[in-house]
């Protein structure tokens, strides 16, 4: 008789304490649960394995990206459903140690074990990121975790981020139900980064992870500026320089393969920074700070775009999310937009404007993840159907998670404001104009 999927209900509640919120369907093809609800797929009990050895969050991750586990069904409602049992427990190793001493708890895993069958480790799907020992953040690390997540093919994030090639929080004057798209959101989204700035023609911008050149060609085709964008990708640099020549912008704007902190030629009238301060990490980011605020003018701006996290009442407990880690962004770190602008502030700016931008980001994301359904075969032909669905679950859960409020998105600009006090800025800030395309 298959009865696989009652079976594995059964324990799942019995180890999370809770009735699942989905329904379950095994490799035996029996299926279990509310009617009607999204399906956990446990297609092969591998997963079980990967569950047993990595119990939590990488266990998870990688029965998911190995395609041991998937949903049927909406995935954005699975995640939710999900989310406040597996994601969000806030349990550490004591705490599984704890629980551990249930006896209950402790027959339910004895079940999973018998359920899984032969006791071996499964091997980490190739996807995984293959840890270096050493310092975290320095330029031979940075280098290693940047090319890990954006070396994976232009072809790939053509498809996902569509012809703006912005691979960053969009900026939605009127969201797709309301006539808005994608490109319009993103060009807003660097128009804006440019009004904050008050680029002028001749002046001089350093682009701090250029990405694929979207910003630097903007800003020097719209504002007249010269640029310097520097990243850590070869193949971003690749493309970001074909994009300058195809645009005929080569006498105004550089694309190098360099880091930050290796950039000597300042002073720059205005630094932009978009989605690259997560890299940063915690022990560097004074360090980052310090040495923008060397590069500018006095009186230049700064425009840091960065994802923030909530505070912890005990900060000594952050842990980087193991997913992500993993899979998507090695050596990332995430802090709350207080401590950003504190260490912007020690370094000697004076911070002038935090804008949250938090639900912008979800639009984004759902907009990315609808790219990436709707073309999903190319996708697993350009890379692997690991890494296509490491993306899905990434950005899926993203959205959902800047939506609840559990992570946000921040623009804060900030001043190297000279010793006279006059900070260059307007008195009414805020008015930053209309959309590029009005």
């Amino acid at each position: 008789m298959a009865d696989a999927a009652l079976r594995l209900q059964n324990l799942f509640e019995q180890l999370l304490g809770a009735p699942l919120p989905v329904r379950v369907r095994a490799w035996d093809g029996s299926q279990a649960g509310p009617p009607g609800a999204p399906t956990l797929v446990v297609r092969h009990r591998r997963a079980l394995r990967r569950l047993l050895f990595k119990p939590g969050e990488l266990g998870l991750a990688r029965a998911w990206v190995a395609g041991d586990l998937d949903i049927e069904g909406d995935l954005y409602t699975a995640l939710d459903l999900l989310a406040g049992l597996v994601w969000e427990r806030g349990e550490d190793a004591r705490g599984l140690v704890e629980a551990l001493r249930d006896p209950e708890v402790r027959a339910a895993v004895r079940g999973l074990v018998k359920l899984a069958g032969p006791p071996l480790p499964p091997a980490p799907p190739r996807e995984e990121i293959r840890r270096v020992r050493g310092h975290l953040h320095t330029k031979r690390s940075d280098r290693r975790a940047i090319s890990h997540h954006y070396d994976v093919g232009n072809d790939f994030y053509e498809l996902v981020l569509g012809p703006s090639m912005v691979y960053s929080c969009a900026y939605w004057f009127a969201p797709e139900a309301e006539g808005g798209t994608l490109e319009d959101a993103q060009r807003d989204k660097l128009e804006l980064v440019c009004g904050k700035l008050g680029l002028k023609a001749g002046q001089r911008l350093l682009d701090v992870g250029c990405g694929w050149g979207s910003m630097a060609i903007h800003a020097a085709r719209e504002h007249g500026v010269s640029v310097v964008g520097v990243t850590l990708s070869q193949e971003q640099a690749a493309y970001a320089r074909k994009r300058v020549a195809d645009e005929g912008l080569t006498d105004r704007v550089e694309i190098r393969v360099q880091d930050y902190r290796d950039v000597a030629d300042g002073p720059y009238d205005a630094i932009s920074s978009i989605g690259m301060a997560e890299h940063v990490g915690a022990e560097r980011y004074l360090e980052y700070a310090v040495d923008l605020y060397r590069l500018l003018k006095p009186g230049g701006r700064l425009l840091n775009h960065q994802i923030a996290r909530r505070p912890q009442r005990d900060e000594s407990t952050y842990d980087v999310d193991e997913f992500i880690d993993a899979y998507v962004f090695p050596d990332g770190e995430l802090a709350p937009v207080g401590t950003t602008v504190t260490q912007l502030e020690r370094a000697g700016f004076e911070v002038r404007d935090v804008e949250s931008i938090r639900e912008h980001y979800a639009l984004t994301l759902r907009r990315w993840v609808a790219n990436l359904e709707s073309e999903w075969e190319a996708a697993t032909r350009l890379v692997t159907p690991g890494r296509a669905r490491v993306w899905r679950l990434y950005m899926a859960a993203s959205a959902l998670a800047f939506e609840r409020n559990r992570i946000g998105v921040n623009q804060v600009l900030a001043v190297r404001t000279p010793h006279s006090g006059a900070s260059g800025m307007p008195l009414r800030a805020r008015v930053w104009g209309a959309p590029a395309r009005a």
